[in-house]
């Protein structure tokens, strides 16, 4: 299996969530790990499964004026953006996001839109969106967030790896 794990990261805990998902995916096959402006959208079409990930901005994903905030690491490319010129493929993903251990109705989700915007472009959702928790907008992870994440890519590789066993 060849996955491909895209984040966008403004304080470094998205970042740690995508890191933490590779490193679970890792026994399953080769997974490369990028932030979504360094990754060519051509990338996504060669991988057996495309995971992407950013913070929840607004009840969805950063735009380009929620990531002006003071000490964040600021892309000119975030999942929005990179989503938009995402040509349609058939390919297997899953969306993760960063947030606030509230209720979703209270915080919304960017990882709910990101599988949404990508079952719009044809592809198709594995899993349920997941969310990690972060005890502030800076940080850090809440305790076993990351521990999570891992055990979330592991479950996430194991499903994709029994479903390409099964299409042979």
């Amino acid at each position: 299996m060849k996955a491909l794990v895209l984040y966008e990261s403004l304080f470094g805990n998205t970042e740690a969530v995508a890191k933490a998902i590779a490193d679970g995916l890792a026994p399953f096959g080769e997974v490369a790990i990028a932030q979504v402006g360094e990754a060519p959208r051509a990338l996504a079409a060669e991988a057996d499964l495309v995971v992407v990930g950013g913070p929840t901005h607004g009840h969805g994903m950063s735009k380009p004026a929620s990531r002006r905030q003071p000490n964040a690491t600021v892309f000119a490319t975030g999942v929005w953006e990179w989503l938009e010129g995402l040509p349609k493929a058939p390919g297997r993903v899953a969306a993760f996001d960063t947030r606030f251990d509230k209720p979703r109705w209270l915080t919304g989700s960017a990882a709910v839109h990101i599988a949404r915007r990508l079952r719009r472009t044809g592809y198709q959702v594995v899993v349920p969106p997941e969310s990690f928790f972060v005890e502030h907008t800076g940080g850090p992870l809440c305790e076993g967030e990351a521990d999570r994440a891992r055990r979330w890519g592991a479950q996430l590789g194991q499903r994709v790896a029994a479903a390409e066993n099964l299409s042979r």
